[in-house]
């Protein structure tokens, strides 16, 4: 039984969610998106909230049903206050800047990595460490700022890279000279 799945989504005001044929399309001040249905799932929007329920017990069924309700949830969400991730550069040198639809990346290597910014997404950079990066879509945001982040993890033994905004980065003790 999914709990997720069998909780209401309430609907804020300015959003409406539309069922068309298989596809729930989703409309609000910041946007639109929409999402293809799996079998077996169902959507009914009445009265200011959403319920998704399935239409067997199967097993694959059963694990849609929490899945479609959480993604139907973003996609609300997304539209009506949109979803922001904050990374933060450590380190002498390292730095970032927006130029065109590209993210300018200087990471220490001998060139400049220049990473597309996906349409739906706003990305700023400010004080050349700081990045923000905005958008409706949650998987987009997060998929684009796990990408930034994986060009330069945080190292555990100077605590040097990109890292997520309040990321805890647990530091190693260097070599030892013994004798």
């Amino acid at each position: 039984m999914s709990r997720v799945g069998l909780k209401p989504i309430s609907l804020p005001e300015k959003v409406a969610v539309k069922l068309d044929g298989r596809t729930v399309v989703v409309e609000g001040p910041k946007g639109k998106l929409d999402f293809p249905l799996p079998e077996g799932i169902s959507l009914k929007a009445e009265d200011g909230t959403v319920t998704v329920s399935r239409n067997s017990e199967l097993r694959q069924h059963r694990a849609l049903h929490g899945t479609a309700r959480s993604l139907v949830q973003n996609m609300i969400v997304g539209v009506s206050a949109g979803f922001v991730k904050d990374l933060e550069i450590v380190g002498v040198g390292l730095r970032a800047a927006v130029k065109g639809s590209d993210l300018d990346l200087s990471l220490g290597r001998s060139h400049p990595l220049l990473h597309p910014i996906p349409s739906g997404l706003n990305v700023t950079v400010t004080e050349n460490t700081k990045i923000k990066v905005e958008g409706i879509d949650k998987q987009l945001v997060g998929q684009f700022a796990a990408e930034v982040r994986g060009f330069y993890p945080p190292e555990p033994y100077k605590g040097k890279g990109v890292r997520y905004a309040g990321e805890k980065v647990r530091r190693k003790e260097g070599k030892s000279v013994g004798k």
